[in-house]
C-alpha cells in the first residue's frame, strides 16, 4: 500500500490526488447530513475536498472543517461556478468564500461550459420540452476572463474547467490568458478518456474525475472483482489504484468511514493488468448522460463536444 501523492499542477501548486467528493444530495437535510461524514474524512486523514456551489454542500464542508479544528492551511479545497452564476462570477466567488468560511480557495472551477438562465423567482428557466434553458451570454470564454481576474487576486490558488471536451478546451485557449490547471470531468474505466487525457497532457491540464470508480455498474465488473480478489482489496481500491497510475487526480464520494480509509490506501496495480482495467474503456456515460432528446442539462453532446 502506498501513502496519498500529490499532483503538482501547471503553476506549482500541488494537489493530493485523492480528496473527496462532497456532492450530499439535493435536500437540505441530505446536504446536513453531510458534516458527520466530511467529518470522519478529516479525521480519516483526507486532505482534498472537493465541493460546488451547485452542490450546496460549502456550509457543510466549512462546518465540519471547524468542528474538527483543523488547520484550513492543511486542507485543499475545491469548489465551483454554479451554471447560472456566470452574470456574475465575482459575487458568485465572494458568496462560495462566505459560505465556506474562508480567504481562499486553493482551487476554483468553472462548473459547466453552458450558462443556465435563472427567472426573477429564482427558479432555473426551463425550455417547453423540460431541458434547462441556456443563453449564449455570458459565454465561457467571458466567464474565464473573470476568474482568471480572481486567480490574479490570489485568492485562488489555481483555477480550471470541469465537464469541458477537446472542442470547448480548444475554444477557451484562444482567448485564455492564463491556462486551465484542471478539467474535472466523468472518467472511470468504462469511459476512459484517452484522446482528452492526451490533450490535456499536452496542454499541461490535469484532470481530475468524477464518479471515478464508475458506481456499481464497473465496481461489480467481473474483470474488476477477480483483480480485487487479487490483491486483496475493494474492487473500488483498484480502479482508483488505476486512475493514480494514470496520474489522475479523483474525487471519490463515500459516507463510509471504512470505504473512505479504503480509498486513501491502494494497491500498485501491476502493468499487466493496468492494461486489463484500460480495455475495458467502452466510452460510456453513466453520470450526466444525454436525455431521450439528446440533451446533457442544457446542450447537446455536439455541443458539449463530447
Amino acid at each position: 500500500m502506498s501513502p496519498v501523492p500529490t499532483i503538482k499542477l501547471n503553476n506549482g501548486v500541488e494537489v493530493p490526488s485523492i480528496g473527496l467528493g462532497c456532492w450530499s444530495g439535493n435536500s437540505d437535510e441530505e446536504r446536513a447530513a453531510g458534516v458527520s461524514w466530511m467529518i470522519t474524512a478529516i479525521q480519516q486523514g483526507y486532505k482534498h475536498f472537493d465541493t460546488a456551489a451547485g452542490y450546496g454542500t460549502e456550509p457543510t464542508l466549512a462546518k465540519a472543517i471547524k468542528e474538527t479544528g483543523v488547520k484550513r492551511e492543511d486542507l485543499f479545497i475545491t469548489t465551483k461556478l454554479a451554471w447560472d452564476e456566470p452574470h456574475d462570477v465575482q459575487g458568485a466567488f465572494a458568496q462560495s468564500l462566505k459560505n465556506l468560511n474562508t480567504d481562499y480557495v486553493d482551487l476554483y472551477l468553472v462548473h459547466w461550459p453552458f450558462t443556465v438562465i435563472r427567472g426573477p423567482d429564482g427558479k432555473e428557466v426551463k425550455t417547453a420540452d423540460g431541458d434547462l434553458a441556456a443563453q449564449d451570454k455570458p459565454n465561457f470564454q467571458d466567464t474565464w476572463v473573470e476568474v482568471e481576474k480572481i486567480y490574479a487576486s490570489g485568492k485562488a490558488k489555481a483555477i480550471g474547467v470541469s465537464n469541458f471536451s477537446i472542442k470547448t478546451l480548444e475554444q477557451l485557449l484562444t482567448t485564455a490568458k492564463v491556462i486551465p490547471a484542471v478539467n474535472q470531468v466523468e472518467l472511470h474505466p468504462y469511459l476512459a478518456q484517452p484522446e482528452l487525457k492526451a490533450y490535456c497532457e499536452s496542454k499541461g491540464i490535469a484532470l481530475t474525475a468524477y464518479t471515478p470508480t464508475g458506481y456499481g455498474t464497473v465496481r461489480s465488473d467481473a474483470t474488476i472483482g477477480s483483480l480485487a480478489e487479487k490483491y486483496k482489496v475493494q474492487p473500488a481500491q483498484i480502479i482508483l489504484a488505476w486512475h493514480g497510475k494514470r496520474g489522475v487526480i479523483v474525487v471519490p464520494k463515500s459516507s463510509s468511514a471504512e470505504h473512505q480509509k479504503e480509498n486513501l490506501n491502494l494497491p500498485t496495480l501491476s502493468d499487466e493488468d493496468f492494461a486489463t482495467i484500460s480495455n475495458l474503456d467502452r466510452n460510456q456515460r453513466l453520470c450526466n448522460k444525454a436525455n431521450e432528446r439528446g440533451i446533457v442539462w442544457a446542450w447537446t453532446y455536439e455541443q458539449l463536444g463530447w
